[in-house]
């Protein structure tokens, strides 16, 4: 079993996507989201929960892609809630909420990767 690094700051979820994702690592973009997490990719579906995410990227990391990582805006924290938004260098905009868990690490709950 792999061991991936957690997200102490909301910030961290869009730095270890872009690592993960390059790694071709499935398990790693699933792990940081909620179990429950909704994802809006590609554009005009949504997948709920860990078992439909992980098919989404399983098929996203298909093709190999290779990300660079965006200008990040510093996430907007309300309690255990936060705002978290990527420019990225296509032009297009990230939008996610994470959620703080109860051991402190925060997670995707919505993600809308492509505006």
């Amino acid at each position: 079993m792999t061991t991936h690094t957690r997200a102490a700051d909301p910030n961290d979820l869009a730095r270890l996507f872009v690592e993960r994702a390059n790694a071709g690592d499935v398990e790693g973009l699933v792990a940081l989201y909620e179990p429950g997490a909704v994802l809006a990719f590609p554009e005009g579906t949504v997948a709920t929960g860990h078992a439909q995410i992980r098919e989404v990227y399983e098929d996203f990391l298909s093709s190999r892609p290779v990300l660079t990582p965006g200008r990040q805006r510093p996430a907007l924290v309300s309690g255990s809630l936060a705002l978290t938004s990527t420019e990225l260098a296509t032009g297009g905009v990230t939008v996610e909420i994470a959620h703080r868990q109860p051991d402190g690490y925060w997670l995707w709950a919505v993600d809308q990767p492509s505006l």
